[in-house]
Order: structure tokens, then C-alpha cells, then sequence
């Protein structure tokens, strides 16, 4: 997989020279797939719905923890009590403050998408192991502190609602019956027996439960989100169409009427100079009426984006007296309409600079749909510059960076004295339309 996107995009992003080939390649690719991963954390709702709950019920974890030492705390204080959980001695101190500094670490690390997750369930199975100790040391499957298991196996649930993760607290009830029998030299009764598939008939009917709630949950919010998406995306729509009636209706009516006027104008003028300034008038108005049918065209779903750039690089062609070279490379892939304006604008910027500042003679325009971006390059033969001192005044190239920041693209560019120019163009695609 890595190899062949390599090589799509050496095939893509041409460079100058082959020494600098393979270290501009790479970078671009590194970029893009430390923007992307960030973009993905960042825009999945259900994500960031997902993690925000497991750090509400560890931080109920981490209460119900101190409401337990709370309780230890009489236990090692009364000496009665700490006889009968076998906890007396420097030991039983030792136990209880390591069981108080992890619980607070673990609170501490918990807003860590991965560290919290790994701390909590290695902290439950320490929980775990106290709990086998004093069960067994109280009376073992008689002991009154078994049925604090069933909370511990709700907890796991909640946290980890997967078969493995349930596996520790489902471990307690046969290693404390087995236990019990080794420090007793004795087969298990039938009534230790009952109390084991007692248990243990409770254990799989809480998970169930809490799975079975955990899921219906995930779905019913899964649902809501997918429901304000339609939502938002409805009432963008119904925006976009409403200011494209409007800009039809009045930028577009009063150019049109600017044409009208200034044919009418030129036609009654006899001074050749005039006539001149009047049809570059004229000329300018039409490119206006082009670029305003453009972007409207853009805000409408059923805007062709490859065609319409493929028209475009063509116009220009026509227009600069210049070879611009127009090729596409895999299916084609919705981008949503701020996404499709950007590729264009950068397409524009890039095409003209290559004709007005470069003084180019051919184009090279691809573009590539890959499994989580589109790439775009525009290369020239000019006369290229020195990226190191931008000509002051020009900022076509700042522009172009903004436009790709708002969408969370990347520009980069390679050029030199001589040698031509490359600017290369990643854009994710909208995080609710990526490939899966």
C-alpha cells in the first residue's frame, strides 16, 4: 500500500531534479498524514463522544474507589476488623497507600486517549487482586466482600464493553473458590458450588445488560449525529442556493447591463483610443459574467469539478497563448463546495502566474483522487524563482496557503532560477464524506 501511493505520488508531484525527488515526495506525504490524523481525531464526533464517556464513568471509577479506601481506613484502624481481613501490619498500610497513589494517578492520565484507557484497566485488575486477597482471607466464598465482585465486573463493562476486557473480573469467582479449597485441603461443597454458579449466573446477566444498554446508546447517538449533519447540510444548501438567486439576480443582471451599456457607448464613440478602452471595459465584464457562472456553478451538487477544470485549463490556453496540459487520475471523489472552490482559486492563481510572471510555455495541470486526499500540481517551464526572497508585493502564493489552511490542505512549492515552478496542492476530502 505504502509503495503504491509513493509512486502515485512521484507520478503526481514531479519534481526538478532526481536527487531532490524522493525528500520532496516524502515530505508531502509525511504532511499529509500527520494533517490527516489530526483532522480525523479532531472532526469524528462519535469519537470524541466515545472518549468523553469513558472519562465520565473512570472519573465515577475513581470515586467509587476513594468511597472503598474510605471504608479501609476503619478497617485498619479497628483491630477487630483488620483480624478478620487478615490486614494488620505494616503490609496492610503498604496495600492501602499503593492502592491510594495508583488510584490518583490514574485520575490524573485519564483524559489520554491512550494512556487513561491502558492505566484504568491495568488499575481494575489491581483492584481485582485485593479483592481475591480479602475475599479469600474473610471466609472465601462465603465471604460478605464476594459481592463486591458484581461491581467490579459492572465497572469493567461500562469502561470496556468488549468479551476480552471482561475476562479479569469473570477470573475472581473461579480463583477465589480455587484458592479457598487449597488453603482448606478440601473439595468444594455443593453449597460453595451453588454460590459459585450463583455468582457467576449474575456476572453474565450484568454484562449482558450493560453491553446491551452500552450499544443501544452508541446507536441512538450515532443517529442524532447523523440526523444534525442532514440538518446542517440541508440548511447550507438552502443558503447556498438562496445567495446564488440573489447574486444571479443582482451582480449578474447589473454586468450584463454594464456589456449593454458599453457596446451601446462604443458604437456611438469615433475616438479609436477610447473605442480601445471601452472594449477592454467590455472584455473585463464578460471574464466577470464567466468567473460569477463559475462559482455559482460551484455552490450547486451537481457541479462537475473535473470538467469544469479541465474547460478552465483549456480557456486559459486560448486566452494566455500557452500549452496548458490537463490530465485527472483516479475516480473522482466529492470535496463539498468550499473544497472544490479552493482546488479551482489555486488552479487559477497558480495558471496565471505561470503566464503573467513566468513567462511559461506550457502547463502541466494533474490531479489525482486518492483513498483520503486529492492532489493537485500545476507545473511550468518559466523562468522559476528563488523561494527563498518572494518578490515583494506578491502575494499570490500567501493567498493560496490561507485558502488551503481554512480546508486543512497544504501548499508547497519548488522552484529555482531557470528552472520553473511546482506547486503542489493536498486536501482532504470532508471528514463526513472520507472512504472508510
Amino acid at each position: 500500500m505504502q509503495g503504491d501511493r509513493w509512486g502515485t505520488l512521484g507520478a503526481v508531484l514531479p519534481s526538478f531534479d532526481s536527487s531532490g525527488k524522493g525528500a520532496f515526495v516524502a515530505d508531502r506525504w509525511a504532511a499529509a498524514r500527520a494533517l490527516l490524523d489530526a483532522r480525523d481525531r479532531d472532526a469524528d464526533p462519535n469519537a470524541r463522544w466515545a472518549h468523553e464517556k469513558f472519562v465520565t464513568r473512570a472519573r465515577a471509577l475513581f470515586y467509587t474507589r476513594l468511597a472503598f479506601l474510605t471504608i479501609g481506613l476503619g478497617v485498619l484502624a479497628v483491630p477487630a476488623w483488620s483480624r478478620a481481613f487478615q490486614t494488620g501490619g505494616p503490609w496492610g498500610y503498604l496495600v492501602y497507600f499503593a492502592m491510594f497513589s495508583y488510584s490518583v494517578a490514574n485520575v490524573m492520565v485519564v483524559e489520554h486517549p491512550l494512556v487513561g484507557r491502558i492505566a484504568t484497566f491495568v488499575t481494575l485488575c489491581f483492584d481485582l487482586l485485593v479483592l481475591v486477597y480479602l475475599s479469600t482471607a474473610s471466609g472465601g466464598l462465603h465471604s460478605p466482600l464476594l459481592a463486591t465482585e458484581l461491581l467490579f465486573t459492572t465497572l469493567f463493562a461500562m469502561l470496556f464493553p468488549k468479551p476480552l476486557a471482561i475476562v479479569p473480573p469473570l477470573l475472581t469467582l473461579p480463583v477465589v473458590a480455587k484458592i479457598d479449597q487449597l488453603l482448606g485441603n478440601r473439595e468444594v461443597a455443593l453449597v460453595e458450588l451453588l454460590i459459585l454458579l450463583w455468582y457467576a449466573a449474575m456476572n453474565f446477566i450484568v454484562v449482558y445488560v450493560v453491553v446491551y444498554l452500552n450499544e443501544r446508546e452508541e446507536n441512538a447517538h450515532r443517529e442524532v449525529v447523523a440526523l444534525h449533519q442532514d440538518l446542517r447540510e440541508l440548511a447550507v444548501t438552502d443558503e447556498r442556493n438562496r445567495l446564488a438567486r440573489e447574486i444571479h439576480d443582482g451582480l449578474g443582471a447589473s454586468l450584463s447591463s454594464l456589456i449593454i451599456q458599453t457596446e451601446y457607448i462604443e458604437q456611438l464613440c469615433g475616438d479609436p483610443e477610447l473605442k480601445k478602452e471601452l472594449g477592454e471595459l467590455k472584455e473585463t465584464a464578460e471574464d466577470s459574467i464567466d468567473e460569477l457562472r463559475r462559482s455559482l456553478q460551484m455552490m450547486r451538487a451537481d457541479f462537475d469539478l473535473v470538467q469544469s477544470l479541465g474547460e478552465y485549463c483549456k480557456l486559459c490556453g486560448e486566452r494566455f497563448k500557452l500549452e496548458v496540459r490537463f490530465a485527472c487520475e483516479g475516480g473522482e471523489h466529492p470535496l463539498g463546495p468550499e473544497g472544490q472552490l479552493t482546488l479551482f482559486r489555486i488552479l487559477q492563481e497558480s495558471v496565471t502566474n505561470a503566464a503573467k510572471h513566468a513567462s511559461a510555455h506550457t502547463v502541466d495541470v494533474k490531479l489525482c483522487f486518492e483513498a483520503r486526499v486529492v492532489l493537485l500540481s500545476v507545473r511550468d517551464d518559466g523562468k522559476g524563482f528563488d523561494t527563498a526572497h518572494t518578490p515583494k508585493g506578491h502575494y499570490g502564493l500567501l493567498n493560496m496557503r490561507e485558502r488551503a489552511g481554512k480546508v486543512d490542505g497544504r501548499i508547497d512549492l519548488e522552484s529555482a532560477p531557470g528552472h520553473g515552478t511546482l506547486v503542489a496542492l493536498t486536501l482532504p476530502y470532508p471528514a463526513e464524506s472520507k472512504h472508510a
